[in-house]
């Protein structure tokens, strides 16, 4: 069994749906949609992610199934609840709320990288969910609750999990496609990996419509695990002569004023 984590096109996060260029991006993911030969859809409820899969659901007369679960990681980061070193991690995005008085919750991600320097813990295996980072975010009930739905569905498809690997109730050559977004796919390649999330969410980048494949790989009858085939694919982009957008990236030199800080 294989699975496809297709990102949503360029993001207008005010609307969640797509600026221009993402719907170009969708059209040309759409275009080459099934030479990837998708037995079962499936599709974040979010907006952006939804009309992505738009153009590729009518190209395959499919339909997909929304779960609630592929959404985009919502866990936050509450700095009301760290201290003055903890908000460090994000030094220029952290809010004070004019109405409240406090903080505004932000994403976990994009922490800053002279912070987890410091705090070699994020990376660990186990360690992050006791760092004093995590401690300010509900991060690990989220986690779990994600890992364990998404479990579940492997579980639906025959892959039980084991430990650090999967007991094959019964195999298959099916392939899923999911419509969803960067974040989520990390979690569940950090989970497939058996890393820290924060190793997954802080050093890979997937440009809007990109693609990325798992694929089981069973040299032991009964035991399998999914071997990460590509990760963040745009050869549709390239084909189309579309340059990639920069969403989820950070500039390439302090310099590039041009590019996200």
């Amino acid at each position: 069994m294989r699975i496809l984590f297709f990102r949503h096109g360029d993001p207008d996060y005010q609307i969640d749906g797509l600026t221009e260029k993402g719907k170009v991006e969708a059209e040309l993911l759409a275009a080459q949609i099934k030479s990837f030969h998708l037995d079962d859809v499936y599709v974040s409820p979010l907006g952006r992610a939804r009309q992505t899969a738009e153009y590729s659901l009518k190209e395959l007369g499919k339909e997909a199934a929304v779960l609630d679960w592929l959404k985009e990681f919502p866990a936050l980061f509450d700095a009301n609840k760290a201290d003055e070193e903890t908000r460090l991690a994000f030094p220029n995005e952290l809010h004070i709320n004019e109405a409240t008085g406090e903080y505004d919750k932000r994403i976990v991600w994009d922490i800053i990288p002279s912070y987890y320097m410091n705090h070699p813990e994020l990376f660990d295996a186990k360690a992050w969910r006791d760092s004093e980072f995590v401690k300010s975010t509900d991060m690990p009930q989220i986690y779990d609750y994600v890992i364990d739905s998404f479990d579940k569905f492997l579980s639906d498809y025959g892959y039980e999990r084991d430990g650090s690997v999967y007991k094959v109730r019964e195999n298959n050559d099916k392939v899923i496609g999911f419509f969803c977004h960067f974040g989520i796919t990390s979690i569940m390649l950090s989970h497939l990996w058996g890393v820290s999330p924060f190793v997954t969410m802080q050093f890979l980048a997937m440009a809007p419509t990109s693609v990325t494949e798992i694929v089981t790989e069973e040299r032991e009858k009964g035991i399998a695990i999914f071997r990460t085939l590509r990760i963040g694919d745009i050869t549709h982009l390239t084909m189309g002569n579309e340059a990639p957008a920069f969403s989820a990236r950070f500039c390439e030199r302090f310099e590039n004023t041009d590019e996200r800080h």
